[in-house]
C-alpha cells in the first residue's frame, strides 16, 4: 500500500503499524513525534495504530540542547 511519509510517497506492507514504521525508518519511538493525517499521535497509541492506504505520516526527530 502507498503512504506519504515526510512528503515522500512510499510503499509499505498492508497492515503495517505505526510503531513498526518508526522502527523501519531507523528511529527510536521515544525520540520522535508523529502526525498521521495532520493529527498528532500520542506515543501510547503507536503500538495500536494500523496505517491505511494513502495515510500521510510526518515523523520528526526530537533534539535536545541548550
Amino acid at each position: 500500500m502507498k503512504l506519504r511519509i515526510n512528503g515522500e510517497e512510499r510503499d509499505v506492507v498492508p497492515g503495517t503499524g505505526l510503531e513498526e514504521l518508526v522502527a523501519a525508518l531507523g528511529m527510536a519511538p521515544d525520540r520522535v513525534a508523529v502526525e498521521c493525517n495532520r493529527v498528532l499521535v500520542r506515543r501510547t497509541e503507536y503500538e495500536s495504530l494500523v496505517l491505511e492506504e494513502n495515510d500521510e505520516v510526518e515523523v520528526v526527530t526530537l533534539v535536545g540542547g541548550g
